[in-house]
């Protein structure tokens, strides 16, 4: 005896059996997404922990086998007697020196230089912008040795003066700033130039306001890599009380041994500024740089 059993409704009706709803597949998207990202975040910051947690250990702890993520004895004395072993205040103060003066420079002529590319007509701007923005391409190991024998006939190694001078311009501060420019309308500098605003009036009142977001982008990513900058100093920097923190570090290393657990607390102190001015100018750094590619 055959049983006659009830049709499904989507088959009654001719049409396949029924999908998932939308919905599900949503939050199934997200959850794979927001799982992406802990696990890539997980990734990034792992460095990071392992760094603060051999601050906290003794020397002979740091690379034990397996890892102690938690240490088992901690070493708060370890932030202490760096200040005692080596002149971390003065390190720091000349990183921080070199940091502020280079980022202001980089900010002030890297604007104003975009300035010039994208709201002042003048001949051959186009080609003179190409080419100086292929200066990125050109490593800096291919000219290091011309530049330094530069500074030795000007007599400004072992000064603070021959950094800020090679790092007082930049190419790719004049081409993130000129990618924001283009996308500030050029009816704005048009109308002001018919009001009689001159070109430098244009670039204070009006193109700067405006820039805020990348400005603080450039100012940012200048700072950081002025902060984290090592061959620089270590080539025109010979005297103790001329290093920056980068540098001092390299006291912790020595002729057979290094303290890997005092090089662990310096650097742990070294990248508090930076993380410090990065979570106070995340929202204006994230901005400018969604924003610096609208046009170009």
């Amino acid at each position: 005896m055959t049983v006659l059993r009830e049709a499904p409704p989507a088959a009654r009706h001719g049409g396949s059996p029924a999908a998932p709803p939308a919905g599900g597949r949503r939050v199934f998207r997200w959850t794979l997404a927001y799982a992406s990202l802990a696990a890539v975040t997980a990734l990034v910051l792992l460095p990071l922990v392992w760094m603060i947690s051999s601050s906290l250990k003794r020397n002979n702890q740091v690379f034990t086998i397996p890892i102690e993520w938690i240490p088992r004895e901690f070493r708060w004395s370890n932030y202490v007697e760096i200040w005692e072993q080596i002149p971390m205040a003065t390190y720091l103060a000349n990183s921080a020196f070199l940091a502020v003066v280079i980022t202001f420079l980089q900010v002030l002529t890297g604007s104003f230089a975009a300035y010039g590319f994208s709201k002042v007509r003048f001949p051959g701007r186009d080609g003179l912008f190409l080419a100086y923005i292929a200066t990125i391409a050109v490593p800096w190991q291919a000219y290091m040795v011309p530049q330094y024998i530069m500074m030795q006939r000007a007599d400004l190694t072992n000064t603070h003066l021959s950094i800020i001078l090679l790092q007082a311009f930049g190419a790719f501060g004049v081409f993130l700033m000129r990618q924001y420019y283009m996308s500030i309308p050029d009816e704005l500098c048009e109308a002001a130039r018919i009001d009689g605003l001159s070109e430098y009036g244009i670039y204070r009142r009006i193109i700067l306001p405006l820039s805020k977001p990348a400005l603080a982008s450039l100012a940012l990513l200048t700072f950081v890599n002025t902060w984290n900058d090592y061959m620089g100093p270590f080539i025109y920097l010979t005297s103790n009380d001329l290093w920056t923190v980068q540098i001092g570090l390299r006291s912790f290393v020595g002729q057979y041994q290094a303290d890997y657990a005092m090089i662990m607390t310096g650097a742990t102190l070294s990248v508090l500024p930076v993380v410090v001015i990065f979570l106070f100018g995340q929202r204006y750094f994230i901005q400018g740089i969604a924003t610096s590619g609208l046009k170009g």
